[in-house]
Formats: structure tokens, C-alpha cells, sequence
């Protein structure tokens, strides 16, 4: 979307009648409804007046194209500056980022530095990171740009900014070098490097011409997709799994936007959802039909993304994974397809703010074809609103033909479907025949620990292996080290147990950091991801009394949103309340117990549960010990006749 577009001399005129922020603001709220706020108008009018001071040379011509605030189409990027022209034989844009900073500092982050934002320091992407990756998105998924060879140049310009060692810094060289930095003193340098490609000015309106161009994958990214995806194992389709995924390419080449499908995937944990998912983002790709990887929440994408990308730096692969609230002001039927993962975290509205219409259906109008992968017994936050009958009564709204299969086949937990069914059992989620955990042929180590410092020396000697083992717990501890680095979370004094939340420098990726296992990650961590060996520590709001598996909403940390706000609900539905609630937290001990594939290790701070969870593993054995807490069966105890006097 073009914001601001005039010529050099345009441009020039409306600086120097200082009604260059007023323009821009108008026309913002005009094509997006947004107001701009004093401090960004102030920012506008500071950086474009030093603009128009290295755009003041008679070399630079006068009818150059001059684009301000673009909307690179399909995603929330904007680009500050463009510049329009040709060098005599080529058509050239220049993509300008910037920064007012003033000072910055390093971090171990590939592209990723820190600044002064908002009175705090915050983490943010290198300015030459930014540029580059603005570049490589219209690169590699704007026709026009690809087609008509349309040259892009990337740069930013920090014009507050004195040389240091850190803008600079050779950590940052591989962005540097695709996208120059140019800083206080350089201004001279900036106009050079703009002289070398806008020798004539911009007669073709390439700016309009790139914003009008249709938007799907260019054949360089298909082509690299196709060699990461070669040979990768972790991605390899098996039983169902590849016949769910030839399904949703069928449907997908079929769909049009007078032709919309649905396709609705059901399947538990490890069932392989989000390797067909992954599996189709590509070969979708591939074939030349734009379509990206949706979730809620950012672990998953950043993931698969960090996955995908192998060890090549792909910035234009971001683009693929984007979160559910990027379709709030999509154009209909703008994407060829979107495969949604983790289906079940979709909320009505975005954000804290509530924005948008329905998140089911903003996705399902913006693409021909869309592909939901959903598990309904992973509902784990109070506001998860998709279910597969909401997505299919608003596909049939939309006019689309719903599709639904499931798959079956059971992959985590080293394919054990009567772990899952123990599990529920156990729960108390539902009655299964599992009653007792059967280890025959059963090649999955589960425990249920004493001390919590048992379970983290279990953990750390299991990650010893491969470094696939990590520590999970329930959000019933504060996330104090968030805000106090050296703090640690959930402490166990008498254990000398101290351990901190995952890290906010890991970003979503806590999961496959190599140096996570020294933290606990939580359910927004880990939900949709897997590990070889989990350890789950099972708080205060998960209890075992009389007979029942209680839950105690009470107990969940302060800083955990998941049952945000359900103090009013129960106010005004008491008993429906209840059993959400009873949901919520059970399944998220659910998700967390189900991410090891060879093994899940427990502790729990309730004694009660303890006992009973070894109770029900060692049903079978006539010398376990009999304990005194009130409701436990006893081990000769027939189970049916337990489970009759459990309800």
C-alpha cells in the first residue's frame, strides 16, 4: 500500500513548507484508519528533513520517485523511505531504513541489537537487518520485481547516531554488507551511494507498479525450500500422515475464489499435524501458490522457521510463518492457501486490545483454500475459541465446501495411543479401559519422582544424550526474572532447588536452544513442539483429594493470562465456569506430558497426587507400599470398584 508518493521535487517543497508530517499523517488515517501520534509525526518531520538534505544535489534528478511509509503488501512491514529511478540500463529502488538512535549496544543474537525505546532498552532487529529483509521480501514474493528485473538497493541511515564499535560491530557484517549503514557524519556517503543508481528519474511509476504486482513465491525461494526440505528426516510423511497431505493438495489446486475449500484435520499429540503442515507450506510454495504457516502463538513459527531455514539466512522464509491476527485487514481471497496449526489457540479477536472480527473468519476469507489443524483436547487458555464446529459453520458462511479426516497414527510417546488413553484416566478427563499403564512392549520410560531435584537431575543427565530433554512446569510461579535477570523463579528450598522461567533472550526458540536446559519452560513455550525427554513439574492447582483429580485455579501465578479474568465468569455462570476451568488446566498438564517421545518424568508439589499417580503405575504389584492419604485405594483394591466409587 503506497502511504506518501511524489517526485524528488514534490517532496522537497513539502519539507521545506514544514507540512510533511501533516500530509503523511492525513493520508495514513486515510487508507488505514490509524491516527499517528505526536511523537511519530515529530520523528516523521526530524528524519525526512534530513532526507531532503542528502536528496539536494543536482546529480540526484528531480523527478526521482519518492515513496514514504510503505506497506510492503501481505504483511505489517513498512518501509520508511523509497527511492525510484534508473541508472540508464536499469530500473533501481532504493530502500532506505531510519533510525533516530542515538546509542545502541550488542548482544549474541544473530541480526538482533538493543536500543532506548519508550524510557526502557529493548531488543530489537540491526537497522541493516531491517532494510535487507524488506528487500528480500518484495524479492521473493513480488512478481513484478521478479519478472521485470527491478534492482533493489537496501541501506539505513542513522543520522543522530556517532561511529562506535557497536552499530557497526563485525558481528553484524553479513547485513552490513547487504545493506550499508550509513551514520551521523556519513550524509556525503549516503548521496553517493544513491547517485550511483538513480542517474535519471522514475517515468514507469515503479512503486505503483510493484504495489500492483501479484503477490506469490519466486522461483529462487521455491528452489531453495525444495533443496532444505531434500533428505531432512524430521519432516519425512508417514502412514496417514501422507494421505491427509496428497488430500489438501488435491483441494488446493482445485480452489479459487469461486471455488473455496476447507479442510479440517483432527489429531491428538504426535500425530504428525504439523509435519504435514510444514510439508504442505512447501510444496504449496513450490508450485508457485502463495500460502503461509498460521499459529497464535510464536513458538511453533519461530520453530519451524529456525528449522527451515537450515544455515542459511532467509529472511524472506519469515514471511511463510505469520501469527493468526495478520489477516484483520486482509483482502478477500488474497492468498492462494493458509494451513493453520495449532487450530484450537485461535481466539475471537487479536490481541489484548480485541481487535478485528473473528480470527476464523478473517482467515478463511483471505484464502482460496485453507487447511486447520486442530486437537480439542489441547485447549489450554480461556479465550481459545477454535473448534472444529465454529470453523466449519464459518466456512459454510463463507461459501467454502468443508472437508474434514483425521490422523491417527500416534508418533510421540513412541507411538503409544494407550499412554494418551492412561493418561485421560488418570486425568480423570475420561474414563478409558487403560486404567493401569501397561509397560508390556511398551518401550517409553515414565516416572514419578520424589523431589524436584530428582527430576532436574534426571533431565540433565537425559540431555547428556542429544540435548533433547528439558523441564516444564505449570504457571504456578511468578515470572520474577523477567524483569530482575539474576532472580530465580520457581525455588524449592529445601531441595536446593532454584531455576528460572526460559529466558526472553531465547525468544520462542527456548525449546531448541542448545543452552535451555538450565531453564523451565512453560505451556506457551512448548505447546506444538517435542523434545526426547520431558520433565513436568505439576504445581498447586492440579490436587488429588478423596478419590478426585481437583484442580485450583487459585494457585496459577499472577503473571499466567491462560484464566485471565475468570473470577467474573464465575460470578456470572458459576458451574459452566467450573468445567472450563477443569479443562484448561487439566489439559495443559495433558500437552506438557505428552512432549517427550521416549520419556516424561514427574513431580508433584502435591503429596496426594503423587501417591496417586504411583498408585495407578504400579497397579499391578501386590508389594507396593499402602500410604494414609484419604481416598487412595489400596493396591489389591479391584480397579473397577475403585473407578465406581471414584464417580
Amino acid at each position: 500500500m503506497i502511504v506518501y508518493q511524489r517526485t524528488k521535487e514534490d517532496f522537497s517543497n513539502d519539507v521545506l513548507t514544514n507540512s510533511i508530517d501533516v500530509i503523511i499523517a492525513g493520508a495514513i488515517r486515510q487508507k488505514t484508519g490509524k491516527e499517528i501520534g505526536d511523537s511519530e509525526l515529530k520523528s516523521f518531520k526530524h528524519s525526512l528533513a534530513y532526507m531532503d538534505k542528502v536528496l539536494h544535489d543536482r546529480e540526484i534528478p528531480e523527478n526521482c520517485g519518492i515513496s514514504v511509509e510503505y506497506h510492503i503488501p501481505q504483511t505489517c512491514k513498512r518501509v520508511d523511505f523509497i527511492i525510484s529511478g534508473t541508472d540508464g540500463k536499469q530500473e533501481n529502488v532504493i530502500i532506505i531504513e531510519l533510525k533516530q538512535w542515538s546509542e545502541a549496544w550488542l548482544t549474541d543474537q544473530d541480526g538482533v541489537i538493543e536500543t532506548r525505546y519508550k524510557g526502557g532498552i529493548s531488543a530489537t532487529s540491526h537497522p541493516s537487518y531491517q532494510a535487507w529483509s524488506y528487500a528480500a521480501l518484495l524479492q521473493s514474493f513480488n512478481a513484478t520485481v521478479e519478472e521485470e528485473h527491478i534492482n533493489l538497493h537496501p541501506c539505513a541511515y542513522l543520522h543522530n547516531y556517532a561511529p562506535d564499535d557497536v552499530i557497526s560491530n563485525t558481528f553484524y557484517s553479513y547485513y552490513i554488507e547487504k545493506a550499508p549503514v550509513f551514520l551521523q557524519p556519513d550524509a556525503l556517503k549516503l548521496r553517493a551511494f544513491i547517485k550511483r543508481f538513480m542517474k535519471y528519474g522514475d517515468t514507469t511509476n515503479i512503486i505503483a507498479r510493484i504495489d500492483n504486482g501479484k503477490i506469490r513465491p519466486s522461483k529462487t525461494l521455491a528452489d531453495s525450500l525444495k533443496s532444505i526440505m531434500k533428505g531432512n528426516k524430521e519432516f519425512i510423511m508417514i502412514d496417514d500422515q501422507k494421505v491427509v497431505y496428497e488430500q489438501a493438495l488435491r483441494l488446493a489446486k482445485q480452489s479459487n475464489p469461486n471455488n473455496k475449500n476447507v479442510l479440517i484435520v483432527e489429531g491428538g499429540p504426535g500425530t504428525g499435524k504439523s509435519v504435514v503442515a510444514i510439508n504442505l507450506l512447501v510444496e504449496l510454495n513450490k508450485r508457485g501458490l502463495m500460502t503461509q504457516y498460521v499459529t497464535k502463538t510464536s513458538a511453533p513459527r519461530e520453530v519451524y522457521f529456525d528449522k527451515l531455514q537450515d544455515v542459511r539466512r532467509m529472511a524472506e522464509l519469515k514471511n511463510l510463518f505469520v501469527g493468526s491476527g495478520s489477516f484483520m485487514r486482509a483482502p478477500k481471497n488474497a492468498m492462494a492457501a493458509l494451513i493453520v496449526d495449532e487450530a484450537h489457540r485461535l481466539t475471537e479477536k487479536t490481541g489484548f486490545l480485541k481487535q478485528g472480527d473473528n480470527q476464523i473468519r478473517e482467515i478463511i476469507n483471505t484464502a482460496a483454500f485453507c487447511v486447520f489443524f486442530i486437537d480439542g483436547d489441547q485447549r489450554v487458555h480461556i479465550d481459545d475459541y477454535g473448534t472444529a464446529e465454529r470453523i466449519e459453520q464459518f466456512a459454510v458462511e463463507a461459501g467454502a465446501r468443508v472437508y474434514k479426516t483425521k490422523l491417527d497414527s500416534q508418533f510421540r510417546c513412541n507411538g503409544s495411543d494407550g499412554y494418551l488413553a492412561w493418561l485421560d484416566d488418570v486425568l480423570q478427563k475420561r474414563d478409558t479401559a487403560n486404567y493401569a499403564l501397561d509397560t508390556v512392549g511398551f518401550d517409553f520410560e515414565f516416572e514419578v519422582v520424589d523431589t524436584p531435584g530428582q527430576l532436574r537431575n534426571l533431565i540433565f543427565e537425559k540431555n547428556k544424550i542429544n540435548n533433547k530433554a528439558r523441564l516444564v512446569a505449570g504457571y504456578c510461579w511468578d515470572w520474577k526474572s523477567k524483569k530482575v535477570p539474576l532472580a530465580n523463579d520457581i525455588v524449592f528450598p529445601d531441595d536446593d532447588f532454584q531455576l528460572q522461567w526460559n529466558l526472553s533472550s531465547y525468544g520462542s526458540k527456548w525449546i531448541i536452544d542448545p543452552n535451555s536446559v538450565n531453564e523451565v519452560g512453560c505451556i506457551h513455550t512448548c505447546q506444538g513442539l517435542e523434545v526426547d525427554y520431558v520433565g513436568v513439574i505439576i504445581g498447586d492447582d492440579l490436587i488429588y483429594r478423596d478419590g478426585k483429580v481437583l484442580v485450583d485455579p487459585a494457585k496459577r501465578s499472577r503473571d499466567d493470562k491462560s484464566i485471565f479474568g475468570y473470577k467474573k465468569l464465575m460470578k456470572e455462570d458459576p458451574e459452566a465456569t467450573q468445567e472450563l476451568l477443569r479443562a484448561i488446566i487439566k489439559n495443559t498438564y495433558r500437552v506438557l506430558m505428552t512432549r517427550g517421545m521416549k520419556g516424561c518424568y514427574v513431580y508433584c508439589t502435591d503429596k496426594a497426587l503423587k501417591n496417586y499417580l504411583k498408585y495407578r503405575l504400579r497397579i499391578h504389584s501386590m508389594n507396593w507400599e499402602q500410604t494414609t492419604e484419604p481416598g487412595l485405594p489400596m493396591a489389591a483394591e479391584d480397579p473397577a470398584e475403585y473407578k465406581t466409587k471414584r464417580k
